[in-house]
C-alpha cells in the first residue's frame, strides 16, 4: 500500500463524495486509490476498495486523477481591458483545461495591480465571475517601492516586474537601479519577485543591425526572432541571478525560452540560490522553423526559438533545471493579434492557451518518455509552491482542497477554435492534434466541468495570501 494512503474514515465522518480510479496521482506516485472528500477538502486517501457503504462515488476508471493544475502566469486584463479577456471567459477556459487555480498577473488591466487600492479594484471586479480560484501578483514598477509592503499585506502572493517595456503604459519596465531599490523590501517581506527576463541593450543593438541590412520581411517569424535575440534573455537571467545572490531574495524567472541560459540556472541551483524558473507550453510544442509567414498567432515574447532549443528545454525540465510550466496566457482583440498585413513586428505578442496547456504538454511529454507524475510536478505542485499555497493546492493530499482533474491520456482531439472558451477564438494550436482529454474538473469537490459542459454556477473564490 502506498505511503500516503490511509484507512477508510469512520462512519461519523462519512465523505460527501469519493472519487476513485486506477491511476490516482498522489505524493507517492500513481496508483489505484480512492479520494474521500468532505466539505470541499480531501479527508482521506484510501485503497481503491475502501469506500463506506452508501457513499456517493465518482468512478474515474482508467483515466488519470491528478491535482487540478495551478497556473501562476495568466493575464486576465479585467478591469480596464475586458475586451481582451475577462474573469468569466478566462476561468471557464481554465476549468475546461483542468486548471483549478490561477495566479493572475498585474498587467494588462487598468489600473495595473501596482497599489493595494488597485488590488482591491481587481478583487471587486472578479466577484461572482470565477469558475476556478484566482489569486493575484502585485507589480514592481519604477518608483513604487513604498507600495510593495501594503500590497503584500493586502494579499498579493508576490510581485512581477519587466526588465524591458511591457507593451502597456501602465506597467513600465524597471532598470537595474529600480531593482536594487525594490529588492531589499522584497527580501524583508520574504516575497518572491517574478521577472520578465529580457534586457533592452541586446534588443536595441539588434534593431540597429536590422536597419543597416534588412534581411527579413516583417511577415516572417525570423524577423521577430532576430529582433529579440537570445542575448537579451541570457544577460537578464545573469543579472537576476546576481541579484538573488546579493540580496538573498526569492527570484522566479518567467517563460524561459533560451537554452543558452540553462547553464546559468544549473549553477544557481548548485549554489543553492533562491532561484526558480518556468517555461511555457508553446516553447515546448512549437519551433521557429515551422511557423508560416504572417502567422502572427505564434508571436510571443521572448519568441519561439529553434527546434534544437526546444529539445534542450525539455531536457532542463527533466533534470530539474527548469522547475515548472505556466501558460503565460496573454490574449488580445483579433485586430491587434492578426494585423491585416501579417506583420510580426506590429502584432501583439502573446499566446492564449489556458484551455490546452495540459494536453499540449502531455502530447510532447509522452513522446519523450516523461510520466504523468512528472507532469503533476511541473503543472501542479511546483507552481503551488511558488505562490505559497502548497498546503491547499497542487497535490492530492489529506487536508488540501479537493481540486482534481480527471483526464484520459490516451484519447486525442483536434483543436477547433470555435470550441475555445477564452474570449477570442485565436490560438496557434488550431488544427493541431493533441493527446489528453479533460473529462471532469472538480473545484473543492464540486464538478465545474464535465464532458464539454459546465456543470455548476461559478463558485470559484478569490484567493488572498494568508498572513503568517
Amino acid at each position: 500500500m502506498a505511503s500516503d494512503l490511509n484507512s477508510a474514515p469512520p462512519p461519523q465522518t462519512a465523505p460527501d463524495l469519493v472519487i476513485r480510479g486506477q491511476r490516482v496521482v498522489t505524493e507517492s506516485g500513481e496508483h489505484p486509490a480512492a479520494v474521500h472528500v468532505k466539505n470541499g477538502v480531501i479527508a482521506a486517501i484510501t485503497k481503491f476498495e475502501d469506500v463506506p457503504p452508501g457513499a456517493a462515488i465518482h468512478e474515474a476508471g482508467d483515466s488519470v486523477v491528478m491535482p487540478g493544475l495551478v497556473d501562476t502566469h495568466v493575464h486576465i486584463n479585467e478591469p480596464g481591458r475586458t475586451e481582451w479577456e475577462g474573469f468569466s471567459s478566462a476561468t471557464r477556459a481554465a476549468a475546461a483545461g483542468g486548471i483549478t487555480t490561477i495566479i493572475e498577473m498585474p498587467l494588462n488591466s487598468i489600473p495595473a495591480t501596482n497599489t493595494s487600492a488597485a488590488l482591491r479594484e481587481k478583487v471587486a471586479a472578479a466577484a461572482g465571475k470565477l469558475s476556478v480560484d484566482v489569486g493575484f501578483w502585485g507589480g514592481v514598477i519604477p518608483g513604487n517601492t513604498d507600495q510593495l509592503a501594503p500590497l503584500w499585506e493586502a494579499g498579493a502572493f508576490g510581485f512581477k516586474c519587466f526588465l524591458v517595456p511591457s507593451g502597456v503604459d501602465e506597467f513600465p519596465g524597471v532598470s537595474p537601479e529600480d531593482l536594487r531599490d525594490a529588492l531589499p523590501t522584497l527580501a524583508a517581506l520574504h516575497a518572491p519577485l517574478l521577472a520578465h527576463a529580457e534586457l533592452p541593450g541586446p534588443i536595441d543593438r539588434a534593431a540597429k543591425e536590422s536597419t543597416k541590412s534588412p534581411t527579413h520581411s516583417p511577415r516572417k517569424h525570423s524577423a521577430w526572432l532576430a529582433a529579440r535575440p537570445r542575448e537579451a534573455e541570457n544577460e537578464a537571467i545573469a543579472l537576476l541571478i546576481g541579484c538573488a545572490r546579493e540580496f538573498k531574495t526569492r527570484i522566479h524567472i518567467v517563460h524561459v525560452s533560451s537554452s543558452d541560459a540553462l547553464p546559468l540556472l544549473r549553477q544557481a541551483h548548485a549554489d543553492k540560490l533562491a532561484i526558480t524558473s518556468e517555461t511555457c507550453p508553446h516553447y515546448l510544442t512549437f519551433s521557429s522553423e515551422e511557423i508560416p509567414d504572417a502567422a502572427t498567432e505564434f508571436k510571443c515574447a521572448p519568441p519561439i526559438r529553434e527546434r534544437e532549443n526546444n529539445a534542450k528545454l525539455w531536457q532542463a525540465l527533466g533534470d530539474g533545471t527548469i522547475d515548472m510550466i505556466a501558460t503565460d496566457h496573454s490574449p488580445c482583440p483579433p485586430a491587434m493579434k492578426l494585423p491585416t498585413e501579417g506583420d510580426f513586428l506590429r502584432a501583439w505578442g502573446g499566446i492564449a492557451s489556458l484551455q490546452f496547456s495540459l494536453a499540449a504538454v502531455w502530447t510532447q511529454a509522452r513522446s519523450r518518455g516523461y510520466s504523468v507524475a512528472q507532469m503533476a510536478k511541473w503543472l501542479c505542485k511546483n507552481p503551488a509552491r511558488l505562490a505559497g499555497i502548497e498546503k491547499r493546492k497542487g497535490s492530492i493530499s489529506v487536508g488540501g482542497d479537493a481540486d482534481l482533474v480527471i483526464w484520459n491520456p490516451d484519447e486525442t482531439f483536434t483543436v477547433d477554435p470555435e470550441r475555445l472558451h477564452h474570449r477570442h477564438k485565436i490560438t496557434p494550436y488550431a488544427g493541431r492534434e493533441l493527446g489528453g482529454v479533460v473529462e471532469t474538473t472538480f473545484l473543492r469537490g464540486r464538478p465545474v466541468f464535465e464532458r464539454d459542459e459546465f456543470t455548476s454556477l461559478p463558485h470559484g473564490q478569490v484567493l488572498l495570501r494568508s498572513k503568517p
